[in-house]
């Protein structure tokens, strides 16, 4: 989940796995696709760069564990 921010100021955690698109207008509107929408304060690149920092953390955890397996480690 990424954390963002709604335009009143409260954080909610949004899973990326449901972002459609995402689009300044000039508010960052994200879209899901399950058609509800959110305009949030974060910049749409900013948006971008929380869901791209999720899915290395999640993609180094995968990593480091198919080397640990490799290594013959658990």
């Amino acid at each position: 989940m990424i954390r963002l921010t709604r335009l009143n100021n409260i954080p909610f955690y949004l899973n990326p796995d449901l972002i459609e698109h995402v689009e300044s207008t000039p508010d960052t509107l994200i879209s899901l696709t399950n058609g509800q929408k959110y305009m949030v304060l974060e910049a749409a690149e900013e948006v971008l760069e929380k869901v791209v920092a999720l899915r290395q953390r999640i993609y180094e955890g995968v990593l480091l564990s198919v080397r640990n397996s490799a290594a013959g480690g658990e």
